[in-house]
């Protein structure tokens, strides 16, 4: 089967009209200077210095692939009150690809979650590069990013990256898809694992949106919206894969996840794309790797529920519905891992606006929104005991096809 026969319209295939903006995302005066060369994890210094005044980048900020020939990373300040400012743009050293693969539209070429992820001590920014097939790394400076190295990623077009300690997954979508395992040294380079690589059970017709390892690292996710499957992996004292595990979804076209804790997975389902149709399921996920139901496809009366983030506290998870331009959100019970829909339309993005991928702050305080079709990142004050959201602003200014966000 191929990609073009696939029966995933999903996530934004009925956008294709959606408005298209010219980017206008502030730049430094460097913006795209020498410091583009890259190679064996030489480090790059300040030589791309973009923006300067206002807080640093540590004290908070908002990371946004652009995914342009020229790939960068478009930076945001952010303030103790949520709100943004565009800090310039910073080159991977690689290529994105914002070209869709039909029938993706151009609002969400990668269509995938984790294109670009932060580590956990806020001090890397991994990114893929789907048209060079590579992998940054970016070292976060006080104002600037750098380049700390660019590797090829074991496969063609990334589109999807796992963090765990020192363990770095990729999920390679194009050809014959495959993950590929790399070990990040303490200077943020990376080292291919050698023996990590491993199918997925779709093979070439499987369609995988993500990448994502359990909270203690004992297992590896890949979701397949083609195939209405989960693969998992369970992972071995040296860091390696097992062969893929074969979980059928509870609903169709599984795409974003997030886990909660150690064994409890939460999964987007887009059904398609058929209209009102989304829900979202969670499961038990042991070491083992075979995922029983907790709560099966609960539904939101949305249509194509297709990213997840949940709150560090545990309780709450949001869900983008690309189709109708609202967000989604779901109480989460501790106890059991059940799934409870608060509130079908928790925030509105406006019709056309495409709400793709999604990030939290490190506080959990914020939720942050870039929405494919306007070309923008919507930002949202999260109620810690309700997880109610309020609007705070939108922030334009973003090429078409960005993909990828992370905050801190």
């Amino acid at each position: 089967m191929g990609r073009e026969t696939r029966i995933i319209t999903i996530c934004v295939s009925f956008l294709m009209l959606a408005t298209l903006s010219t980017p206008a995302f502030a730049r430094g005066p460097n913006s795209h200077g020498g410091g583009n060369s890259h190679g064996g994890g030489n480090s790059h210094g300040g030589g791309n210095s973009h923006g300067g005044g206002g807080k640093n980048f540590h004290a908070g900020a908002v990371y946004v692939l652009t995914n342009q020939t020229n790939n960068s990373v478009a930076v945001f300040r952010r303030d103790a009150k949520g709100i943004l400012t565009a800090a310039g743009q910073f080159p991977t050293g690689g290529a994105g690809d914002p070209t869709p693969q039909p029938p993706d539209p151009a609002t969400d070429p990668l269509a995938s979650q984790g294109a670009l992820i932060l580590d956990q001590g806020n001090q890397f920014l991994f990114a893929v590069n789907a048209g060079s097939n590579e992998i940054s790394v970016l070292r976060i400076n006080k104002n600037t990013l750098s380049i700390v190295d660019v590797v090829n990623s074991g496969g063609i077009r990334p589109i999807s990256l796992a963090l765990q300690g020192d363990l770095l997954y990729v999920l390679n979508e194009g050809g014959t898809p495959n993950i590929t395992g790399f070990t990040v040294e303490d200077d943020g380079t990376l080292a291919p694992l050698t023996g990590s690589t491993r199918p997925l059970i779709g093979g070439v017709a499987a369609d995988p949106a993500q990448i994502g390892f359990s909270q203690d690292g004992a297992l590896l996710v890949v979701t397949e919206k083609n195939g209405n499957r989960l693969n998992t992996y369970t992972i071995d004292s040296n860091g390696l894969p097992s062969a893929p595990i074969n979980n059928a979804s509870n609903g169709m076209t599984p795409f974003g996840f997030a886990f909660n804790n150690a064994d409890t997975l939460v999964v987007s389902e887009a059904f398609g794309g058929a209209p009102s149709q989304s829900a979202v399921s969670s499961y038990n996920a042991p070491g083992s790797g075979i995922l029983s139901v907790i709560s099966g496809s609960v539904p939101n009366s949305q249509t194509a529920s297709c990213w997840v983030v949940i709150t560090n506290n545990g309780k709450f998870a949001f869900v983008s519905n690309t189709g109708s331009g609202t967000i989604s959100s779901y109480r989460i019970n501790a106890e059991d891992g059940s799934l409870t829909l608060l509130n079908s339309i928790a925030a509105n993005t406006g019709t056309g606006s495409a709400p793709i991928d999604m990030t939290l702050s490190n506080n959990s305080q914020f939720l942050y929104v870039l929405l494919g079709g306007t070309q923008s990142v919507a930002a949202f004050g999260v109620a810690q005991n309700n997880g109610n959201l309020t609007s705070i602003n939108t922030y334009g200014g973003l090429p078409l096809g960005a993909q990828g966000i992370a905050a801190k």
